[in-house]
Order: structure tokens, then C-alpha cells, then sequence
């Protein structure tokens, strides 16, 4: 409990003072710059990597396998993100090194033996026919065997424009 504490109270200071060496080194503007720019660049990078992340864990669900690397290197990432959107550059540093998929992966390696995943697919010879869910809860009706009919009370049913 100790050291989140002592975290808590030195990144802070950290990040105040690489500010301060920095901006002695460069200028202010130009640290200044630097802030903004590593902000912007976290927002990009958490937008192009976390898409990519999104499709792959979308598509181990769909084949039943376990996501449990997937789900870390999507927390790694927004860690990573958060890390450069907030301004200091002890925390770019770290943020940057979050992004190259070698160090997430060893992270993965470091928890994997702590994280379970519980999940309800199981693996199918149809490869995800069924989405990777069991067969059993799988509900398959005929067009007979259920009605559409429209809401009154949905929002959707308001008065239409330009139709009769």
C-alpha cells in the first residue's frame, strides 16, 4: 500500500521537474509545443493501435480463444495514451514505450500467470459458426415463429417530415 503511495506523491514532482529541466534546456515555447505535440500524438497512436486492438479482440471472441493478451494490451494502451495526454515528459517516455507491442507483450508474459479469464465460448468444429457460443444457446426460429411489430411508444414513431 506504501508504494502507490509514494507513486502518487513523486510523479508529480517528476513531471514538474523534467518541465522545468526542459524548459530550461529549450525555451518555453518550445516546451510548450512539446506538451501539446505528445498530447496529440497519445490521441492519435490510442486511435490507430486501440482500432486494431478492437478488431483482434473482436475476432479471438468470435473463434472462442482465450482474450485475456488482447484485453492487457488494450489497458496498456490507454495507460499509454493517458500517459502522454497528461503533460510531463517522464510520463511520454513511459507512455512511448507502452506503444511498442515487444514491452506489452512482455507485460503480458509478467501477468498472465495472475489474470484468469472467465468466459462462456467453447471451442466448435465449425470454427465460430455460432459465434464461438455453445450450440445450446443457440436459438434458431423461422419466420413463423415470430412477429415484428412497431412500438407506439418509441421515440422513432414521431411525426414524419415530407412523407404522408
Amino acid at each position: 500500500m506504501r508504494l502507490p503511495l509514494v507513486l502518487f506523491i513523486l510523479a508529480p514532482l517528476l513531471e514538474i521537474a523534467s518541465l522545468i529541466l526542459v524548459g530550461q534546456a529549450i525555451g518555453v515555447l518550445w516546451t510548450l509545443a512539446l506538451v501539446v505535440f505528445s498530447a496529440a500524438l497519445g490521441l492519435f497512436l490510442l486511435k490507430q493501435q486501440g482500432a486494431g486492438i478492437l478488431q483482434r479482440l473482436q475476432e479471438e471472441t468470435r473463434r472462442g480463444v482465450d482474450p485475456g493478451r488482447e484485453l492487457v494490451h488494450a489497458a496498456l494502451l490507454v495507460v499509454a495514451a493517458f500517459l502522454l495526454i497528461v503533460p510531463g515528459f517522464v510520463g511520454d517516455v513511459i507512455g512511448l514505450l507502452l506503444f511498442v507491442p515487444q514491452l506489452r507483450d512482455l507485460f503480458w508474459q509478467i501477468l498472465k500467470p495472475r489474470i484468469i479469464v472467465r468466459s462462456h465460448f467453447t471451442q466448435n468444429e465449425d470454427h465460430g459458426r455460432n459465434g464461438g457460443f455453445e450450440a445450446e444457446t443457440v436459438v434458431d426460429l423461422d419466420k413463423d415463429e415470430f412477429t415484428r411489430e412497431p412500438r407506439k411508444d418509441s421515440p422513432w414513431n414521431g411525426p414524419r417530415i415530407g412523407r404522408d
